[in-house]
């Protein structure tokens, strides 16, 4: 257990450091940035020194006894100015550069104080753990212990005044990173003080040397653990906060990528899975999944679709973001539909060529950005939940009922209407108000049941539609296999949407 505290906490700032070294050297020469990359590398380097294995080590290596106290007092001290250049910089202002020489330099004193101190002073007897109590009355080494906690005392003073102070002026996660980072710095003053306690002590003729071999290291290893995380909190803060919105639009891409596994699958579209990767990384490998199967539908897309389905979920809520939403989730699974049955590769046209397009057009709106293909894939994946709500305006949207012509039964216009219907982009799902089909012709037929069917060639009455009293089209709730004749025309409940003749 000797020298376990140091080393964990020597741990914990070097993790700090491995965290911005990146940053650092894409941004070598920001002041800022090799200010809090010195303060934690220092800090770890004071913990490393200082610990009891390690202090053996130095002194036997070296050949002299206790080289390991001025060294790791001046690691002490640079620690010391390194922080204080750091509050200098977060401060700001004109005379950032003024003040951080001014702090270099009088610590620079400090140091040339300690290495003259103990060259003058003479430590014959190797103390691993209690050096700063049994010299404290030693001349020339008796000052620079005394040197030396002043040093980092003040500093650390400085520091946890400067946190706490400004913490009390600003939000968020750099409030809460100084807040830390003053409360460590206000434990790292509690080990000069403690030390320095055991050595008045000892100059009073007392024996207090257990403060500052139990105590005061104790508070030493909780500040460098809260100085570490209180100034990688500000800076850690947004980094965190992407990752957790790559996370979060990479689960809601789930449905679209599910839409178009077939597509990846059959052709080799998906790329090979990242692994220990971050959640940017996997979004991004989703999102090019994504655009290569978009890609390869592309020439597939229906512009007419598009269109219909974007006025249709426009005039049900006025959402604009849902409507182009729903508009490519309809067309998306269209295509993906059609290639599936297909079983070819869409035909791609090579350059300077054109051909003939089809009925419909093909589709010239942009393929969907990041933001865009995040809320098809919502549409997609709300789409059974919708239609299990009932057949809505909004749930044939976006389950595809616009695109299929799958609706509930007993809704479906009669003949020339149902034509005329699709035409005008009517939003009532399996409805169409005559007012709104401009020059239809539509089939009245009477409500009859099961078994009632009228005989062969009985059709219903074609009449102009301004003659129609009702807004509505009456129609026969039947389904395909109980159709008598196929003389007789009615509008029938369609499974899986197609007619008793199998036309769309």
């Amino acid at each position: 257990m000797t020298g376990l505290i140091n080393y964990v906490s020597c741990g914990a700032l070097w993790l700090g450091l491995a965290v911005k070294t990146p940053d650092l050297i894409r941004h070598r020469h920001d002041p800022y940035l090799r200010a809090i990359c010195a303060v934690l590398g220092l800090a770890g380097v004071c913990f490393l020194l200082g610990a009891a294995p390690t202090v053996g080590a130095v002194n036997r290596l070296s050949g002299v006894p206790n080289l390991a106290a001025p060294l790791t007092y001046a690691s002490i001290t640079a620690y010391s100015a390194a922080s204080q250049v750091l509050i200098v910089h977060w401060r700001g202002g004109p005379r950032v550069r003024r003040v951080v020489r001014r702090w270099v330099v009088a610590y620079a004193v400090v140091l040339v104080g300690i290495a003259v101190m103990f060259a003058l002073g003479s430590a014959p007897v190797e103390r691993r753990t209690d050096l700063d109590t049994y010299y404290a009355t030693t001349p020339f080494i008796a000052e620079m212990i005394v040197l030396y906690l002043l040093g980092h005392l003040t500093a650390v003073t400085v520091t946890t005044v400067s946190s706490l102070c400004w913490a009390r002026e600003v939000s968020g996660r750099l409030r809460a990173g100084l807040v830390l980072l003053g409360t460590g710095s206000l434990c790292n003053a509690g080990y000069s003080v403690i030390k320095l306690v055991a050595v008045v002590a000892r100059w009073c003729g007392r024996d207090w040397s257990g403060l500052g071999t139990t105590v005061s290291p104790a508070a030493a290893g909780l500040g460098a653990l809260l100085t570490s995380v209180g100034i990688l909190v500000p800076l850690a803060g947004p980094r965190l906060t992407q990752w957790r919105r790559s996370r979060r639009a990479y689960a809601r891409l789930e449905p679209l990528e599910r839409e178009l596994d077939g597509v990846l699958t059959r052709h080799a579209l998906r790329l090979p899975r990242p692994r220990w990767a971050s959640p940017t990384t996997r979004l991004m490998w989703r999102q090019t999944s994504i655009h290569n199967a978009l890609g390869y539908l592309d020439a597939t897309f229906d512009h007419a679709l598009y269109e219909r389905v974007h006025t249709a979920a426009l005039d049900a809520d006025g959402d604009k973001e849902h409507a182009e939403a729903a508009a490519w989730a309809a067309v998306i699974r269209a295509a993906v539909a059609e290639a599936a049955a297909d079983g070819r590769p869409p035909l791609r046209v090579p350059d300077g060529l054109a051909l003939p397009e089809a009925p419909g057009g093909r589709l010239t709106v942009p393929v969907p950005g990041a933001a865009v293909l995040v809320r098809v894939a919502d549409a997609l994946g709300t789409a059974p939940g919708a239609a299990r709500r009932g057949g809505t305006a909004a749930g044939a949207i976006l389950t595809g009922e616009i695109l299929t012509g799958e609706v509930p039964a007993g809704e479906v216009p009669a003949g020339d209407a149902a034509a005329a219907g699709g035409a005008a982009g009517g939003v009532a799902v399996g409805r169409a108000p005559v007012a709104e089909i401009p020059g239809a012709r539509v089939v009245l037929t009477p409500e009859v049941a099961v078994g009632e069917v009228p005989a062969a060639g009985t059709a219903a009455a074609e009449v102009p539609a301004a003659q129609v009293p009702t807004p509505e089209v009456a129609t026969a709730e039947l389904t395909a296999g109980e159709i008598p004749t196929p003389e007789v025309t009615a509008a029938v409940e369609v499974r899986g949407g197609t007619t008793p003749t199998g036309a769309r």
